[in-house]
């Protein structure tokens, strides 16, 4: 049998990725809360309720658990409207919370990232039209001013906006995210005044703390087109690239916000940005289809041989991870994976999924590539978002009733990749024999 090592660069940041409303529980202000409280929006219209008891302490046993398993940073989210409850006050309480979790960070030995916006508005934000009001990013300068003054000698790398493109499509195009709209010209306002508030936060972090890596992490869809010797399909998959996934990032580089038929130049927006953050979960084969102009006139579907998760919301696709990361590499600057991984309740697929993908971003590494850490969602199953609880992306199983945390073997998988910095046969013939003649084959 082959014996062989699929090393990581010296250095090479190993965590797991988290968000405030879906760990910490109780976040009763914020336009999630609205949403979930309005029947129809989510998944048999679950809560989000306590969700993994992050604010009632249980983050400690949740990282301990991912530093014992060799995991060195771990990536987070803080709260807008926990921190800034209303227009005009603060919460120094919630401030403390959070310092404390970023103290015990420090003290297992995780690097902290955090984030800025990962979803969720506070409800004066929302109730004053979200982002499509044109005060919003300057409401988010003066929160991340007030975030990063308080925190600046514990973190050095800040993500300002999580998925922004993403949001931008379920907010205001699908309508699953709050407000619900299905609205091209609301969604290019939304754009704008997100590119903006990245942008002011991007300049405010520099301003308080110039050593900061500062990005945003952009979720990067695999789009291919279905029939090689059919322009239309070619076209229609160069849209989707362009309206998904470019969109963001070109506004970033060249201050031209492109959508659909809308443009306009955000000057401040030129530049801000530091490194690449990359989130790549799947990938679609791309049809023309002239009876869908709300989806670029495209139909999108999984390949018939890729894997699918229990509620086939995510195909096994590798192959768009290193689309992704050539993509990233464009750019010329450092790469974190933020995110990436798979539903899978029994644990059956996660541990060929991550094996395939991240055997990826080992090859990008070793083409030289700046790849600089790779973040798994997520250390524990967690509230996701308009599918509620139906989806378990977590190395580690929770009951949302009694809270009980039930580890996965994926999770001795990713522990066992963390202490190596990389994938061994010895450990995949132990952990995931399955995935064994596809990460060494004869």
């Amino acid at each position: 049998m082959p014996e062989a090592t699929y090393f990581f660069p010296e250095g090479f940041l190993w965590g797991t990725a988290t968000a405030a409303h879906q760990v910490e529980g109780d976040n009763t202000n914020n336009n999630w809360y609205a949403w979930e409280n309005e029947s129809g929006h989510i998944y048999q219209n679950q809560k989000s309720g306590l969700a993994c008891d992050w604010w009632g302490g249980r983050w400690r046993e949740d990282l301990e658990n991912a530093a014992r398993d060799g995991q060195n940073a771990h990536r987070f989210s803080i709260e807008w409207s926990r921190v800034q409850p209303a227009p005009d006050k603060w919460d120094d309480g919630a401030l403390d919370f959070y310092r404390q979790m970023l103290k015990g960070m420090r003290e297992l030995g995780l690097t902290p990232v955090v984030t800025l916006h990962h979803f969720s508005d506070p409800l004066w934000i929302y109730e004053m039209g979200g982002w499509e009001n044109d005060r919003t990013p300057e409401f988010f300068e003066k929160f991340v001013r007030k975030i990063v003054a308080a925190f600046k000698d514990e973190v050095k790398l800040w993500v300002t906006l999580n998925e922004p493109n993403g949001l931008v499509v379920n907010a205001y195009i699908d309508g699953s995210f709050p407000p619900g709209k299905r609205d091209f010209k609301a969604a290019f306002i939304a754009l704008k005044n997100l590119v903006r508030g990245h942008a002011l936060a991007y300049h405010a972090i520099h301003d308080i703390q110039p050593n900061a890596m500062v990005g945003y992490a952009l979720y990067y869809r695999g789009f291919f087109p279905k029939r090689d010797w059919f322009p239309p399909d070619y076209w229609v998959t160069k849209t989707l690239k362009r309206n998904v996934n470019d969109v963001f990032a070109n506004a970033i580089r060249s201050g031209q916000v492109n959508f659909t038929f809308f443009k306009t130049f955000v000057k401040e927006a030129i530049g801000t940005q530091d490194y690449i953050g990359l989130q790549y979960y799947s990938s679609d084969l791309v049809s023309f289809n002239l009876l869908k102009p709300g989806e670029f006139f495209s139909k999108r579907e999984y390949p018939k041989d890729a894997a699918l998760s229990k509620m086939g919301f995510i195909a096994d696709v590798p192959e768009g991870m290193a689309q992704g990361l050539r993509w990233a590499h464009q750019f010329k600057l450092p790469i974190y994976i933020t995110e990436n991984g798979v539903e899978d309740p029994d644990g059956s697929m996660r541990p060929t999924y991550l094996l395939r993908h991240l055997r990826e971003v080992w090859r990008a590494a070793n083409f030289n590539w700046q790849v600089k850490g790779y973040f798994h969602w997520s250390q524990v199953d967690n509230f996701e978002w308009e599918r509620g609880w139906s989806q378990r992306f977590g190395l580690w199983g929770i009951d949302p009733e009694s809270q009980v945390r039930t580890r996965r073997r994926s999770a001795d998988l990713y522990a066992a990749i963390c202490k190596e910095n990389g994938i061994s046969s010895k450990t995949v013939r132990r952990l995931a024999p399955e995935a064994f003649d596809i990460l060494f084959p004869a």
